[in-house]
């Protein structure tokens, strides 16, 4: 058991140990440090005190105090060391109690070393209060109340497992059902004499409905895949959604001039589409984790866009610079190594390139409210910025296309009915 005694200048942790308590100053004496709770790593030099040698050579009280923190300035200053890691963290004196579980999530996984990974810029982790950078508050809880405990992990486990062997042996029996009805329906449709409107018309709709309720039942077991299998399931419907499209070309190798001055560098785009005319484009397909797209943090009263979204325009930009650069002798190696995959006869085009990038959500899920009309607008903004060269859409802007679409085309039908 660990409790946290927070005194005007310093906070100490007291250490009660369950059974033997000689295993404590067995470490100390033999690595001159001790992990504590499976989260805190204190050297000898910060024990306080320990319990003392009864008669019978037991430990009486059995607690042990470590200096944990220094109070300064509306902060407790955790050293990075106690929580293996480089940067310290502060923490508001105010706001938030002190808890183990404010450190560690279930199956001991240290939140602040998960912090400190995909922290933009080095230097100190703080949370609340009001110094730069500082974490808010309320956005620290609500990530502590999104790490997932261990039935969450068992039931992600458990369905991971479910998704890759139905995989293997049903093949996603839920969509191919739908798919084989509509593809039913648009048989029984056809016969010798010309298809009339409304047939063509009720056949795009079926088409858009099934992609439509597709793209929703995988978004609603999101959890279940990893971003390889969101890559592999959206490749399936891609030249569906997007029928300007004839090919989809996967783990394309293009080459890279500027990297490394003395050599050619070999890089690999995931995913590029190509169209009727052979040109091609490149397309990055993201696993759709809530609050993806606009950070917690405004600068100024502006939202800006979260890490993830900034690396995927940014690895975007870099794919279509290399492949730009490359020219008709790219063109050619291109189309040689990807002839199979390509309609017989089609050369591809390296014609000022464009990317699609699809992430992230922006419509309220189980873990997240929806983007505000204000965070709506900012997120418009980025789109546009890069609209001369990308698309960037969300997983609900998919469905709202989608949707328009089936709207779009029902109401043709019915004025011509």
């Amino acid at each position: 058991m660990i409790e946290f005694d927070i005194q005007q200048t310093d906070v100490a942790l007291d250490y009660t140990p369950e059974n033997d308590a000689w295993w404590v100053l067995r470490e100390l004496k033999t690595h001159h440090q001790v992990r504590i709770s499976r989260a805190f790593t204190f050297r000898d030099s910060d024990l306080i005190s320990r319990p003392k040698e009864d008669e019978f050579g037991d430990l009486e009280g059995g607690v042990f105090r470590f200096r944990f923190a220094k109070r300064k300035e509306g902060y407790f200053r955790i050293a990075g060391r106690i929580l293996d890691m480089e940067a310290d963290v502060l923490i508001a004196d105010k706001g938030i109690p002190l808890e183990r579980k404010l450190f560690v999530a279930e199956r001991n996984i240290g939140i602040f070393k998960r912090i400190a990974k995909v922290k933009r810029n080095g230097g100190d982790i703080i949370v609340g209060g009001d110094r730069d950078g500082a974490i808010p508050l309320d956005a620290f809880r609500e990530l502590l109340g999104r790490f997932p405990n261990t039935g969450e992990l068992n039931r992600y486990a458990a369905a991971r497992v479910e998704a890759i062997v139905g995989e293997f042996f049903d093949g996603m029996s839920d969509a191919r059902e739908k798919y084989e009805a509509y593809l039913s329906k648009r048989k029984s449709s056809v016969s010798k004499k010309p298809l009339r409107q409304e047939s063509l018309l009720q056949a795009e709709i079926d088409k858009y409905v099934y992609l439509r309720d597709t793209i929703s039942a995988w978004l609603k077991k999101a959890e279940a895949y990893s971003e390889r299998d969101w890559q592999e399931m959206i490749t399936k419907v891609i030249l569906l959604l997007l029928p300007k499209y004839v090919a989809v070309l996967q783990n394309v190798q293009i080459s890279d001039f500027y990297s490394s001055p003395d050599k050619i560098k070999k890089r690999f785009i995931d995913l590029c589409l190509v169209d009727a005319g052979g040109n091609i484009d490149v397309i990055e397909i993201k696993k759709p984790f809530d609050n993806s797209v606009l950070a917690k943090t405004r600068y100024r009263d502006n939202n800006l866009p979260t890490r993830e979204l900034s690396g995927s325009i940014m690895q975007a930009e870099k794919y279509l610079f290399h492949l730009s650069k490359w020219g008709v002798e790219g063109e050619r190696h291109l189309t040689k190594r990807q002839a199979k995959k390509l309609p017989k006869g089609l050369q591809l085009r390296i014609t000022n390139p464009k990317a699609i990038i699809i992430l992230g959500r922006d419509r309220s899920t189980k873990h997240s409210e929806a983007l505000t009309p204000d965070q709506m607008f900012d997120l418009e903004v980025i789109k546009r910025k890069y609209a001369n060269m990308m698309d960037i859409l969300t997983y609900d802007d998919l469905l709202r296309r989608l949707n328009n679409t089936i709207a779009s085309l029902t109401d043709r039908k019915a004025e011509i009915g």
